[in-house]
């Protein structure tokens, strides 16, 4: 979890904290529009999916590129267990 986070730390740094925000907001309203519920909505935000996919990872951060999340905007949706 605490990995999870610095992940979002991280995604906050590169993107100023607000732009990271408006970013988030904008995806999360075009995520619930395309799949109806908030938990998938939620799952598919590309910060998180980013994050998710990685925070096992202790290493990820120290080898992680720039604007990384961007790869996870148009990969594979996420299902909600």
């Amino acid at each position: 979890m605490v990995n999870h986070e610095k992940i979002h730390l991280r995604q906050q740094l590169e993107l100023l904290v607000v732009v990271f925000y408006l970013i988030y907001i904008t995806e999360f309203l075009i995520r619930y529009y395309q799949y109806g519920t908030w938990q998938l909505a939620y799952k598919n935000i590309s910060f998180e999916r980013e994050a998710y996919a990685n925070e096992r990872d202790r290493g990820y951060l120290k080898q992680r590129s720039f604007w990384q999340f961007l790869k996870y905007i148009r990969s594979h949706n996420v299902s909600v267990k």
